[in-house]
């Protein structure tokens, strides 16, 4: 049901005129807007033929529709309406046009980033992703946990960590207090477990790279926690089933002779 509305709302993306409901006659009139709702809606049917529609009816939005990148995801803008577009486009062949986009900002975004400047967690040769992460989100210790989980079940990756300090307002802080810390790593997973330091560490060398990090988040526009990087593609959020999808096709291809 999902693809089905994402291929739905990409048709009416492409095909940007108006329509009436499907159970209604289709019916040829003087009146251009039945013809164009008739002809739009054949040619969703012939275009997509798996897909299965009941209702097809004109959209809120209208004129040209434009693209941008906000935070590295792709929108779409009608500025006629007003209208703000969060959609999947796909094009005649089935191909997602917007995930194309996506991939093809965030490969040119990656060329921002200095791997030499992250706080590494993990073991060398595991899977490797680049997180962008705050101490005080939920599902950035949300998603330590689940790749904690994943390392006990033998499949652990290798995290470039960078802080992003601009959202909660002792991120800052304990981000610092960790990159000061003698044992980073394990300074990291307390904090995102939830612990609270009586004192939050403070050098010179966490205050400089909470400062780096937040030059890096300013030039890839990153505007959310977590943001992750994996194959070159961007992860918005923590996203489950995506993540255990690359860790699976990590692990099929070790196991393959």
């Amino acid at each position: 049901m999902r693809r089905a509305a994402e291929l739905l709302a990409a048709s009416l993306l492409i095909a940007g005129t108006s329509a009436f409901a499907q159970d209604a006659p289709i019916a040829r009139t003087t009146d251009p807007l039945p013809a164009a709702a008739a002809d739009a809606q054949r040619q969703l049917r012939q275009t997509f033929t798996n897909l299965s529609f009941e209702d097809f009816g004109p959209a809120p939005v209208k004129g040209a529709i434009y693209q941008a990148t906000a935070g590295g995801r792709i929108i779409y803008f009608a500025p006629e309406s007003g209208h703000l577009l969060f959609a999947a486009v796909y094009d005649k062949n089935g191909i997602n046009v917007t995930a194309m986009a996506q991939d093809a900002s965030a490969r040119k975004r990656l060329g921002a980033i200095d791997p030499a400047d992250a706080l590494v967690i993990g073991p060398a040769g595991a899977p490797q992703v680049i997180e962008f992460t705050d101490p005080d989100c939920p599902y950035c210790q949300a998603l330590d946990r689940f790749w904690a989980a994943k390392a006990a079940e033998g499949k652990p990756v290798q995290r470039l960590i960078y802080f992003v300090s601009t959202i909660h307002p002792d991120a800052a802080a304990k981000a610092e207090h960790i990159l000061c810390s003698p044992d980073k790593e394990a300074a990291f997973k307390a904090v995102y477990a939830g612990a609270k330091p009586a004192v939050l560490l403070k050098c010179q060398a966490g205050q400089q790279k909470v400062a780096k990090d937040a030059r890096t988040v300013s030039k890839m526009g990153i505007a959310g926690t977590p943001t992750l990087f994996v194959d070159g593609k961007l992860v918005s959020g923590f996203q489950q089933a995506e993540l255990q999808a690359f860790l699976d096709q990590k692990g099929n291809a070790d196991a393959q002779p």
